[in-house]
């Protein structure tokens, strides 16, 4: 047992991606102390520049990991134009490290509906509220903004915005890290193969 109560981390043939995620993200919900499914994002620009910030993710099956965002965000506008991303949890409580990356796709229409109504109320007038990621001349002005569209939508539901969706990173690769002692750690990368399955390797640390 590591320091933290939990198995080793040592990876088996059995292993498979998604579930093993799952088994890690449940237990950093249960050991993290903020925001366990926190994740940095890291996207390109036109000019082939890296960007990377943390945003939330927020579902994940064998489809690929989901994050929602304003569309016209620096963030949206560069995986729109590349179209693909990568991600790394780091959970520090327990030592362990995801990273993956690959092709980003729009979730669809249903699916972001669904997500956005399930926003607390606030949030939803927020994503109405700001323009994300542009110039902002003062506070009050993004304050005039959200009583704005309070007003307008003081009753009844909150419509999604038409520019504020969800993307959803189809991995091609995803590897775990946990840290070991003496900086001997253990590490297993899951690569897509052919007809849809995963090649495991393990690499030095």
């Amino acid at each position: 047992m590591g320091e933290t109560g939990l198995t080793s981390g040592d990876f088996t043939e059995r292993d498979e991606p998604f579930r093993l995620f799952g088994e890690w993200l449940a237990d950093a919900t249960a050991h993290e102390p903020n925001d366990p499914n926190a994740v940095a994002l890291a996207t390109v620009d036109e000019d082939g520049l890296p960007n990377v910030r943390m945003v939330l993710l927020k579902g994940f099956d064998a489809a690929g990991f989901v994050f929602y965002t304003n569309f016209e965000s620096a963030k949206g506008r560069e995986i729109l134009g590349q179209r693909k991303a990568a991600m790394c949890f780091h959970w520090k409580s327990l030592r362990r490290q995801v990273r993956l990356r690959g092709p980003v796709e729009i979730v669809a229409d249903s699916e972001a509906d669904a997500y956005f109504a399930s926003r607390p109320r606030g949030s939803r007038i927020g994503a109405w509220a700001s323009k994300q990621s542009r110039p902002l001349e003062g506070r009050f002005a993004l304050e005039r903004a959200v009583a704005e569209y309070t007003a307008r939508h003081a009753i009844g539901e909150i419509p999604r915005p038409p520019y504020w969706s969800g993307f959803r990173i189809v991995p091609e690769t995803i590897e775990f890290w946990h840290d070991r002692p003496f900086r001997l750690h253990d590490r297993m990368v899951f690569s897509r193969g052919d007809g849809g399955g995963w090649n495991k390797t393990r690499l030095f640390p």
